[in-house]
């Protein structure tokens, strides 16, 4: 899974990202100290592994990952080059999601790129930024299909396409406020790779004080929190300072730094989990003594295809695959008692997999 992080300079974006990732991109207290879009992997945490890897006596534990990309602070006319100009836009059209970090904090010596803390109007700016780009390469394509149109019935239904979509763009409206039921035009409209498209979830970067009650008495989050409601996003509460400290500890002062602060996970775990829920992922297991794996797939995918994931000849040869569920399988204590519970099941072709399956797969190629 990959994911941008964009904002406007000043609002702790960076600061965020090297917490998250330990990469150590450069953060300081002006617009543009970002010029290259950083990446970093971050390992997802996920306690299922560590007791299965005890289980099995297992030589090696790889749980899923995620790739972060740090896009430069965004100000107004990025994409017509002001700032760092458009380029870094680009970064992101292959992202799966856009991470949206929003200033809800006062701090009088970091200074705002507009002069004032206002969440819901750095959201409306970096969301013109993106409705720009994407009318950017709306135009583009317009000019390439208008040639061929002509002459081209394919051509022609996507032309109209492209302007009704450009229209809805110029409306102020984001992307995936915009639908068709047509499968040709759903086609195109997914091969244009839209930043307005893409899945958002809100950072709403607070002070420590507001971290205790998860930003509930702070004004700015709330206004985050109703428009993230209309616009079917995920919002997260994160102090970014706080995340850097943590991203300094190991795990045991980790667990003893957020009981201190009452809080029960970080804002790593906080992200990963708005992550999943908005892309609809869940992980699928597969455990030996070799190694201990964590496999992300979508929601409601069949078992042939999440065998896919792991090599495309497991899901061409698919036979079947043997199934135990996490939690059946500790209240057993081990495969074998699980197994003569009747727990451990054969599934086909057709079965979903589930978030927690521990899975063997049988094929032939």
């Amino acid at each position: 899974m990959k994911l941008g992080i964009v904002g406007l300079p000043n609002v702790g974006k960076s600061t965020l990202f090297n917490s998250l990732t330990k990469a150590g991109a450069e953060s300081a207290n002006y617009p543009f100290c970002t010029i290259d879009p950083n990446v970093g992997v971050v390992t997802v945490p996920d306690k299922r592994l560590d007791v299965l890897g005890e289980m099995y006596h297992t030589k090696k534990i790889v749980p899923a990952a995620i790739e972060f990309v740090d896009i430069a602070g965004l100000v107004k006319g990025a994409s017509k080059g002001e700032g760092l100009g458009n380029q870094f836009l680009a970064n992101i059209r292959e992202v799966d999601a856009i991470v949206h970090v929003v200033r809800c904090f006062e701090d009088s010596n970091i200074v705002h790129v507009d002069g004032s803390i206002d969440p819901l109007r750095d959201i409306e700016t970096i969301n013109l930024e993106l409705i720009f780009s994407d009318l950017e390469i709306l135009e583009r394509r317009i000019a390439k299909t208008v040639k061929v149109a002509r002459n081209d019935k394919s051509a022609a239904k996507e032309l109209g396409l492209l302007e009704r979509i450009k229209a809805h763009l110029e409306e102020n409206k984001m992307g995936k406020s915009f639908s068709t039921d047509d499968d040709d035009e759903q086609e195109w409209l997914e091969s244009y790779n839209l930043l307005t498209r893409k899945p958002v979830i809100f950072a709403a970067n607070v002070t420590e004080d507001d971290l205790a009650d998860d930003g509930a008495s702070n004004t700015g989050v709330k206004a985050v929190r109703e428009y993230a409601e209309q616009e079917e996003c995920e919002v997260f509460v994160v102090c970014a300072q706080i995340e850097q400290e943590i991203a300094e500890l190991d795990d045991e002062e980790k667990k003893m730094f957020l009981e201190d602060l009452g809080l029960e996970e970080s804002g790593l775990e906080k992200l990963i989990k708005a992550s999943y829920h908005l892309l609809g992922l869940i992980s699928y297991l597969t455990a030996g003594e070799p190694e201990v794996r964590a496999w992300t797939i979508k929601r409601g995918t069949k078992a042939p295809q999440a065998a896919g994931k792991i090599h495309s000849d497991f899901e061409r040869g698919f036979i079947r695959a043997e199934i135990v569920s996490y939690d059946d399988l500790m209240a057993c204590g081990t495969h074998a008692a699980a197994k003569e519970k009747g727990l451990v099941r054969l599934e086909g072709k057709e079965y979903v997999v589930q978030d927690g399956d521990i899975i063997l797969f049988r094929f032939n190629v």
